[in-house]
């Protein structure tokens, strides 16, 4: 059975909604990515050095990352020789399975790490401007549409207008936020909110963090302080730290990841603003290059528009043309 006719069949066993979810929020990579690839087999009948120069240059200019392009490439190359492949539109569903193989990494787990027994402390990090504030927000919904009872803290305590953001999105999905003043210290902002969490029997505490400080040395050391308290609180906690990135900004995500991963002990990635870039691929470069698994992905801006990663799904979102046209002829 070819790629594209497993990929169907597994697509079709999940619900249609979180397929037009992905489908829709990478329409603009979709166009990008596979519209350059569809002139490349255009281009090039044959499969040769040229080609694969070419694919490269794409991949690169798409954000899948220098270090993960070259070991696609040498990938495909292995596999065009072990199948004899001549004409370039035989590569393709090759191009879409090794993608797809790239985004599973053993051993990762989508799902966050809720606590069967006790409070589950989510504390939420990230640079200001990536959507840290409005995915704490989104994340306090999915939480709750499973059935769970949510707290939301404002240790955003610096950026002009975080505490109020935050407890617009805390009326809009019905979850209470902990809070003091403008400039008060985060640390004391988690102190108060552990202890209303605990009082209150709450499941999940989402904590919303600093995203600027005067220096990168200052940011770091406060989320530090933060974390131990909450470690002193919720022995085991927190049971999640999970880093917001914004898609568009491509390389310079990475960048920030490897920053925070050295301090904060990041145990998963919600890659926001997905729909707003046409260079999809920094979710391969994350997933291949950093040991930490994309948890969530922003794909709009409705309230439920934050969707848990699915590998298959975003391969089937950006090869959908594709997929769908190779079954229906079979």
């Amino acid at each position: 059975m070819s790629f594209f006719k497993k990929l169907k069949e597994k697509i079709t066993s999940q619900t249609t909604e979180v397929s037009d979810k992905f489908k829709e929020g990478l329409e603009k990579t979709r166009d990008s990515f596979v519209g350059k690839m569809n002139e490349l087999v255009y281009k090039y009948r044959k499969v040769d050095e040229d080609f694969f120069e070419e694919l490269e240059e794409l991949l690169i200019s798409s954000d899948v990352g220098v270090t993960t392009v070259m070991e696609l490439i040498d990938q495909l190359k292995d596999e065009v020789r072990l199948r004899n492949i001549k004409d370039t539109e035989e590569i393709q569903p090759v191009i879409s399975e090794k993608l797809s193989e790239l985004l599973e990494k053993e051993g990762d787990d989508a799902a966050l790490a809720i606590q069967e027994n006790g409070m589950t402390v989510i504390l939420v990090v990230g640079v200001n401007g990536v959507g840290k504030t409005t995915s704490v927000g989104k994340l306090a919904h999915h939480l709750k549409e499973q059935g769970k009872s949510v707290m939301m803290a404002a240790g955003d305590t610096f950026r002009a207008g975080a505490i109020e953001q935050l407890e617009v999105w805390g009326e809009r999905v019905g979850v209470e936020v902990i809070k003091q003043q403008a400039g008060s210290d985060p640390a004391a902002v988690m102190y108060d909110a552990l202890q209303a969490a605990k009082s209150r029997n709450i499941d999940v505490l989402l904590c919303d963090t600093a995203g600027r400080l005067q220096n990168k040395v200052n940011l770091m050391n406060e989320l530090e302080k933060v974390k131990r308290i909450i470690e002193r609180e919720v022995p085991g906690a927190p049971h999640e730290v999970l880093l917001v990135l914004d898609a568009t900004t491509g390389q310079n995500a990475m960048s920030q990841a490897k920053t925070f991963g050295q301090t904060t002990d990041v145990t998963g990635i919600v890659l926001t603003k997905l729909d707003g870039t046409a260079k999809g691929g920094i979710v391969l470069a994350i997933r291949h290059e950093l040991d930490i698994p994309v948890k969530f992905v922003g794909l709009g801006e409705k309230v439920d528009d934050l969707q848990v990663f699915n590998s298959e799904q975003f391969v089937y979102g950006l090869f959908r043309e594709l997929v769908e046209a190779e079954t229906e002829e079979q």
